[in-house]
């Protein structure tokens, strides 16, 4: 495929935190004399671009093409325009915002003095064949006229200034009178490669309307959606000309006042600020271009009594359309609130690939993705865009193998919030999507990445083979967040060694066997000097004497099998010491659960997870939460993020364990399922299902007494086994049967 590579700018120009330039409008005529036969529009917009035929818009969502590191990248889209052309005049209109290509707004992390910021850039491409065989080509030049819309702000973290004042009506129909117009400036094309998104696009999942308007001031009320997510008030008002209308997003309140230092970095920030201007013709309605934001509380000032009505704002909840591939009830509303609250963090923080959060940073952190692999998986169906977000994890591992913490950067990242623990991205999305799709390519993409990253795993092993770079487990209960209770040699030599075991599995698959064995040398090495230097052999214990070191041992091999039971002995010691509560980060608070369900502690785990007291995750139920945190906080506790998936492993553990869907176990057959739920006491029916390549899995359970009916309903082409927890069998006296759809009558033994 050709790529269009003539850019096109309206001038040199750029938004700043002090100046802010208008987002552009184009348009390009041209005249069809003939009849045509088809028409094919490729384009990309950087940072992000609307794109019109004859008035139509026909974006494919918003935020197009993609967010990437344009130096690495440059994302284009493909659109068949043969519907929207007529004989006679057309006309291809585009908007352009800054997104990524300039985000000033993400300073933090340096994107202000990115190589490639600059004012936003277009390259487009029309190609018209016609009935009689001839073709023509419209590209993106200086007979592109361009001129200010009136988008005259945009950044994505700060939001977007619209003045309705200054909108051209018809400005992208064929007729309009362009003569005041400016012909459009040639544009250096960026350094990246040309590719079309493969990237599930955005689009808006529902639509949320107010559960409550309250005043808070004379002029300023604030706008309850009942759910904190993600994506855009819609505004629609009867207006005077120039009335400012402000609307200002958050998550909570503290003291019974909207909170937005959780929103920003510094308290001057304006981050999550839309503001409208209004024309005074009528009925206005306005949906911000270029930004999105996470928020469950609006507070809009600027407008009147009359005007502060329920169908002033509509929440228009935003993600990638990534379609659901799983669900998961039961009988406890705590965990079916959980379960709720996981699914809303995942879709809210995937827009185009996994973010951390969508109020503040909007950063694609390595390690919330890979922390989150699995359950995402189980619940929607993001290969996709996975594999395209791997592409850009590959482009930024630098000259040495090393990766940023972050992806898109525009440099940050690799002397600061990386490390193993982060890094692991790598292999773990790869991974786990093999595991539940069954897909080689992403395998196949990563095998050359892969091995520059292992190779700079083994320059920063120690003389003893220990390692200790980066972060480690991060919002460890009761601390400050990048304070850890468990020393960070600790889960980082477990997980390189775990990193390079998935690595050899991934090798072996690909028939690389030499490529196998160097992965394999690592994972050697790590475990050996983790053994040799940070387990006590006396007592079975892991270095410091926490909870998530002695589960990360536990969970991934460290301790031999003669040691596990005593090592288990010591976790469940840790934990009774803690009064059944948890005391990790999120490292450990991934293996917990699943370390004491695989050995008989499951109602432990579920007792842990559910109970009403700080810390866990049913303490944020019943204060209200309807998403995950980013940390475990007490009341009137220091507020971070309320909007974060990386702890939502715990929804995986309601698949694996509760319904004991166990898919795929030896990631060597996508056909295969074993099932062996956990029947929790606390617990009368679960049900879950899953979306497999070959067909669907569904489980449930229901306790009727003392006896158990276990309903199974599996897709012909699907086969595996049927197991029961210790104390349990199949009415008939069997322990375990062949997978077969039906209804199985359990007992206590």
């Amino acid at each position: 495929m050709d790529f269009p590579l003539n850019f096109i700018k309206a001038g040199d120009k750029f938004t700043t935190v002090d100046e802010h330039v208008p987002a552009p409008f184009f348009r390009r005529t041209f005249t069809a004399e003939k009849e045509m036969d088809s028409a094919e529009l490729i384009i990309t917009g950087l940072g992000y671009y609307e794109l019109f035929v004859n008035g139509k818009k026909i974006t494919k969502g918003p935020l197009a093409p993609y967010r990437s590191n344009i130096d690495d990248y440059i994302y284009y889209d493909r659109y068949d325009v043969t519907s929207q052309l007529s004989g006679g005049k057309n006309v291809i209109g585009i908007m352009l915002g800054n997104g990524i290509r300039n985000a000033p707004g993400a300073y933090i992390w340096e994107f202000e003095k990115a190589r490639f910021r600059g004012a936003p850039i277009t390259a487009f491409s029309l190609s018209v064949r016609y009935k009689d065989g001839s073709e023509e080509t419209v590209v993106s030049d200086t007979d592109t006229l361009t001129a200010p819309s009136p988008v005259i702000f945009d950044e994505l973290h700060f939001g977007e200034y619209y003045d309705a004042r200054l909108e051209i009506p018809g400005w992208n129909l064929p007729d309009f009178d362009d003569s005041g117009w400016s012909r459009a400036v040639p544009a250096e094309p960026p350094r990246g490669e040309a590719r079309l998104c493969g990237a599930d696009p955005i689009t808006v999942r529902s639509v949320i309307k107010p559960v409550s308007v309250t005043k808070y001031t004379d002029d300023s009320y604030i706008y309850d959606f009942g759910v904190n997510t993600a994506g855009l008030c819609r505004l629609r008002i009867n207006g005077t000309e120039g009335q400012k209308v402000l609307m200002r997003y958050f998550e909570t309140f503290v003291d019974g006042e909207p909170y937005f230092r959780n929103n920003r970095f510094d308290p001057d920030d304006r981050f999550q600020e839309d503001e409208y201007y209004c024309s005074g013709k009528g009925t206005e309605e306005y949906t911000p271009h270029f930004t999105y934001h996470g928020f469950r509380y609006v507070l809009v000032s600027g407008i009147t009594a009359d005007q502060a009505t329920s169908q002033l704002l509509t929440y228009l909840e935003m993600s990638s359309d990534i379609k659901q591939a799983g669900g998961f009830k039961c009988s406890d509303e705590t965990v079916n609130k959980i379960q709720e609250a996981t699914v809303r963090s995942d879709t809210s923080n995937f827009f185009y690939f996994p973010t951390d959060c969508p109020q503040r940073e909007k950063n694609g952190w390595t390690a919330d993705a890979s922390l989150s692999a699995e359950q995402v998986l189980l619940n929607l169906a993001p290969e996709k865009s996975y594999k395209e977000w791997m592409r850009n994890i590959y482009k930024a591992l630098n000259d040495k193998g090393q990766l940023p913490g972050i992806v898109p950067t525009a440099g940050w990242g690799y002397h600061w919030g990386n490390g193993p623990a982060w890094d692991n991205v790598i292999v773990y999305i790869p991974y786990y999507t093999y595991k539940y799709c069954g897909d080689r390519q992403i395998l196949e993409e990563l095998a050359v990445p892969l091995m520059r990253y292992l190779n700079y795993l083994f320059t920063r092993l120690d003389d003893k083979g220990l390692i200790a770079i980066g972060l480690g487990d991060w919002c460890q209960v009761g601390l400050i967040e990048d304070q850890f209770k468990t020393p960070l040699v600790v889960t980082d030599t477990i997980l390189t060694c775990d990193i390079a075991e998935k690595a050899a599995f991934i090798y072996g698959e690909l028939g690389m066997e030499p490529q196998k064995q160097f992965a394999l040398s690592l994972a050697e090495k790590t475990r050996t000097a983790f053994r040799e230097n940070l387990i006590n052999k006396d007592l079975l214990t892991v270095e410091a004497g926490t909870q998530t070191g002695q589960a990360m041992a536990l969970y991934y091999g460290m301790f031999t099998e003669e040691e596990k039971a005593r090592a288990l002995d010591v976790l469940v010691g840790y934990i009774h010491e803690a009064d059944d509560h948890f005391d990790t980060g999120v490292l450990g608070g991934k293996v917990i659960y699943r370390v004491l369900a695989e050995n008989g502690y499951a109602d432990l785990a579920y007792k842990m997870i559910t109970r009403p007291d700080f810390p866990s995750y049913g303490n944020w139920i019943a204060r209200g939460a309807t998403t995950l945190w980013e940390a475990f906080y007490p009341e009137n506790g220091r507020i971070l993020s309320l909007n974060h998936h990386f702890w939502g492993d715990v929804s995986a553990w309601f698949y694996i364990y509760l319904a004991g869907m166990k898919i795929n176990p030896s990631c060597k057959d996508i056909t295969e399922v074993d099932i062996k739920p956990c029947f929790v006491e606390a617990l009368s029916e679960v049900s879950a299902y899953h979306d497999m390549p070959d067909g669907k899995i569904s489980v449930s359970w229901n306790r009727n007494g003392g006896k158990i009916t276990l309903a199974i309903k599996a897709a012909d082409k699907l086969h595996g086994k049927i197991g029961l927890p210790a104390g349990y069998a199949f009415e008939d006296g069997d322990t375990e049967k062949e997978l077969k759809s039906g209804n199985y009558s359990v007992i206590r033994k």
